[in-house]
């Protein structure tokens, strides 16, 4: 089985890459590519539906060039299931798309449900230590100003990010945003246990009370996940 090829870390600077597809620019850091596949599963073939992911669509996805990792989200009380694939490069991501296009449809059978699919950049990931089997991820949704992400950006590494660090149970923490239209972007701390996440919930809450209008963003949604499958294998990106 051929395994996913070393990230390029791309350096990046400037403005913003707005409608013409161009990456966005955000000042400093290097960017990855992500795809994002959010299915409405039926909760009773949840577990089915994890070890497709796991079996089939992780190693075929390893087998297309450029592709880095998979992860995959679950809440087994809602449904919501939200598996994401990382790419090394934008160009690898779009000329994967009919490929990608079949593994997505018969997983989404397996999950018994529909899939949407977004294309993020991962502009931000912080990594204290690796997650273990149980951890957990908390996101955020949040509508942002597209002239505003690379500042955005800076507040999140110096005032957010130290906050997020000392939450109980702290994994990791990454920051993506929507390609190409910076307008949303999706804010996903990664916790030991389901236990620590909710020691920490209140924290939490109060931390995005104080942060999201200083981010110059607007929450839209925040759910709490199982962490299923952490094999994204995206580097340090501060």
């Amino acid at each position: 089985m051929a395994l996913p090829r070393p990230i390029g870390r791309r350096k990046v600077c400037g403005g913003t890459g707005g409608a013409t597809g161009a990456p966005p620019r955000y000042g400093r850091g290097s960017i990855v590519y992500a795809r994002s596949t959010t299915i409405q599963a039926q909760p009773l073939s949840i577990d089915i539906g994890i070890a497709h992911v796991r079996d089939v669509v992780m190693p075929a996805l390893q087998e297309i060039d450029g592709c880095v990792g998979l992860s995959l989200l679950v809440d087994r009380q809602s449904g919501l299931c939200i598996a994401t694939s990382s790419w090394e490069s934008l160009e690898a991501m779009r000329s994967s798309a009919g490929q990608v296009a079949s593994v997505r449809d018969r997983a989404a059978l397996m999950f018994d449900g529909s899939a949407r699919v977004e294309e993020w950049d991962i502009a931000l990931l912080h990594r204290d230590h690796h997650s273990h089997q149980g951890a957990c991820v908390r996101a955020a949704w949040l509508k942002v100003v597209p002239d505003h992400v690379g500042r955005s950006l800076d507040f999140y590494r110096s005032a957010v990010l130290p906050e997020l660090e000392s939450l109980e149970g702290f994994c990791s923490a990454s920051l993506m945003v929507d390609h190409p239209a910076c307008r949303r972007a999706v804010s996903c701390s990664t916790f030991d246990s389901m236990d620590a996440m909710a020691r920490n919930r209140d924290r939490a809450t109060e931390l995005r009370s104080r942060r999201v209008r200083d981010l110059g963003a607007e929450l839209v949604d925040v759910a709490e996940f199982e962490l299923a499958i952490a094999h994204l294998r995206v580097p340090e990106l501060i």
